[in-house]
């Protein structure tokens, strides 16, 4: 594929494939910690309610997507607005240790009130500090964008 038929997504339609998953995640989430602790999960200030709590609420999501970034280069947010995530030197398909560093530099991101996050809105190339940290960057085909993409490699 030619750069030139690619833009790098932007900050809004990242937010939608964002909502996207994150509702998915719920449907899948919210049922299992209520089948599992009751409705009484809900009523409590504790900040991890258990060890069922915990694999539900932060490891199945966090394998589910790397799973879904190694398998298809995006999750089913990312899917709907026809992005993927690709290596941002040559774009390539990311390493699986590329992908591990992006989600990880999800927390990194959203640690200083998201800043790392809203990066994508001001940054060139659309990189929040997690695709930084993983050298990644999240491209679709060419819409309406006037910046090309370009990878360090080429000249």
């Amino acid at each position: 594929m030619q750069t030139e038929d690619l833009e790098y997504v932007g900050f809004w339609p990242r937010v939608g494939a964002a909502l996207i998953d994150t509702l998915l995640i719920l449907f899948i989430t919210v049922p299992l910690v209520t089948l599992i602790y009751g409705r009484e999960y809900w009523s409590t200030t504790e900040w991890i309610q258990g060890p069922a709590d915990f694999l539900i609420n932060w490891i199945l999501p966090a394998v589910a997507v790397v799973l879904f970034w190694v398998s298809r280069q995006a999750t089913p947010g990312k899917m709907a607005i026809g992005a993927r995530i690709v290596d941002a030197r040559s774009g390539a398909k990311p390493s699986t240790r590329q992908l591990v560093v992006r989600y990880l530099g999800y927390y990194v991101s959203m640690i200083p009130l998201m800043v790392g996050i809203l990066w994508v809105a001001v940054d060139p190339r659309k990189q929040g500090w997690h695709d930084k940290l993983a050298g990644t960057v999240v491209v679709r085909h060419r819409r309406r964008g006037p910046e090309p993409v370009q990878f360090d490699g080429q000249s």
